[in-house]
């Protein structure tokens, strides 16, 4: 099958870190597994979270005819998340997503989105789990709350599990 018919995922990383860090290897690889062509934005230019989605909105110009998955984490969460009110991709994957920021432009989010799935820590040390819970409960989306901080390395096993049981669910693969 070419390349031009697999569907896309696209990871955003957040404001610290880079396009390969190590959640975004580990769920690429997951990805391409399940027959997933991938692309990972690299945003270490911009600190600005809007210009960022700009950036992705710009990188998927044109990019209708496959199925779309945007994953981010953070930072790059939010931009995944804004992106998907213009993109409408099959689903959107967020880890520990930085949302309801004060001073960010967007503080209202697509409810109305086809599958979403959210993986945060109840330890998240910048973005509170009420932030959250407010988003999932609005979008009655999937949230798994794990015992973690924001980087969620303590549960990395479980959060390939989880992005892999959702690429399951969304298809589209090959």
């Amino acid at each position: 099958m070419s390349e031009e018919n697999q569907g896309l995922i696209v990871f955003s990383h957040g404001k610290e870190s880079g396009p390969h860090g190590t959640k975004i290897q580990m769920l690429a690889g997951i990805a391409i597994k399940h027959g997933w062509t991938t692309d990972s934005i690299d945003y270490t230019d911009l600190m600005d979270p809007d210009e960022r989605v700009e950036r992705l909105l710009d990188e998927l110009d044109g990019e209708s005819r496959r199925p779309l998955v945007l994953v981010g984490s953070s930072m790059g969460a939010y931009v995944s998340l804004v992106a998907a009110a213009s993109l409408r991709p099959q689903g959107v994957f967020l880890m520990a997503p930085a949302l309801y920021i004060p001073g960010w432009k967007q503080q209202q989010y697509a409810g109305d989105l086809e599958r979403v799935s959210i993986v945060h820590g109840w330890n998240d040390e910048l973005i509170p789990p009420d932030n959250i819970l407010r988003y999932a409960t609005s979008a009655a989306c999937d949230l798994h709350l794990l015992p973690a901080d924001h980087r969620l390395a303590a549960v990395l096993p479980e959060l390939g599990a989880i992005f892999e049981a959702f690429l399951r669910r969304i298809g589209g693969g090959s």
